[in-house]
């Protein structure tokens, strides 16, 4: 049997898994059957922010709920972590270190690297690495299940407590534009203190228009600012998309879309599949979009900087 199967093509192999798998799950839709769809499990509730305490100032609701808190965790290892770079780095580096090396030469070399040039770069160094860990901390502990879930409690010795469930700051789209905010009036405010105002919007203009008409001038300078509009959703977006795309496979794969459908062998399914999202998202995909935004912050504040456009 062994020396049969080592003699089959990879191909064969995978097929037969597939059709094994398959079978699997057709004789526990037959065995356990359709319940039915049901209406009681509410997906989206998974993403509300039921305040845990209200904090109302004049119109602005500073309530604390669940993002606060994953927004509270993110700040404290970006803190923890950019003070451990600060304080005990030494000759002779222990493991942790050596990581934390690891991860300050990422930022240095692959996120500043050509993006920024020298002085700038060492300026705004403590900015972009604190935008990177900031981000990948909130990326990462999205997908540590927490005691957060407040519509579902569990008893434990006479003690009622939420159920958990995994959250990411990151997926609320409010988190995403906030940082793009910060991000796109630095860079702005960094090329004005740089050229002065009326250079700075002159250098929106690419080189090589000097034999243009005004109207073409206008028309480009108007497309450019477009532009730098558009950045706003596109870097916000791109982050928030991801992650709450993530999510939401994980939520359905992991037994949401057999709760929702009503089909328990369902379950058996998708489950291995959401194992391998989870894997995908926690080992590339959380570590990207932090990579991506830090980069492309970097790559903001290197051109409002740099002598031409």
């Amino acid at each position: 049997m062994s020396q049969s199967l080592s003699q089959m093509k990879t191909k064969t192999k995978v097929l037969l898994g597939l059709g094994i798998y398959l079978a699997i799950a057709v004789a526990l839709l037959l065995i356990f059957g359709n319940a039915g769809k049901n209406e009681d499990f509410k997906p989206q509730n998974e993403f509300k922010l039921p305040a845990w305490v209200h904090l109302q100032v004049g119109p602005i609701d500073l309530s604390i709920n669940r993002a606060v808190l994953y927004l509270a965790l993110a700040s404290v290892l970006t803190i923890i972590t950019m003070v451990y770079i600060a304080k005990r780095m030494t000759q002779k580096p222990n493991r942790v270190q050596t990581g934390v090396e690891l991860s300050y030469e990422l930022v240095k070399n692959n996120i500043l690297g050509d993006n920024l040039p020298g002085d700038v770069a060492k300026r705004w160094f403590p900015f972009i690495a604190t935008l990177f860990f900031f981000i990948w901390f909130s990326n990462m502990i999205g997908f540590i299940p927490l005691p957060t879930n407040t519509e579902e409690y569990f008893n434990v010795f006479g003690l009622e407590i939420p159920s958990f469930a995994i959250y990411a700051a990151t997926a609320n789209i409010s988190i995403p534009i906030v940082l793009t905010l910060v991000v796109w009036i630095s860079y702005h405010v960094e090329g004005i203190r740089a050229k002065g105002f009326i250079p700075y919007l002159k250098s929106w203009l690419p080189p090589g228009l000097e034999n243009m008409s005004p109207i073409g001038r206008a028309a480009i300078f108007v497309i450019e600012v477009i532009s730098h509009f558009v950045r706003l959703i596109s870097l916000s977006v791109r982050l928030f998309a991801n992650i709450l795309a993530g999510h939401l496979l994980l939520l359905f794969m992991g037994g949401g879309l057999a709760v929702l459908l009503g089909i328990a062998a369902l379950g058996a399914l998708t489950f291995p599949l959401a194992f391998v999202f989870f894997i995908f998202e926690v080992g590339l995909v959380a570590t990207l979009q932090a990579f991506i935004f830090s980069t492309l912050s970097a790559i903001y504040i290197g051109g409002a900087t740099s002598a031409s456009h």
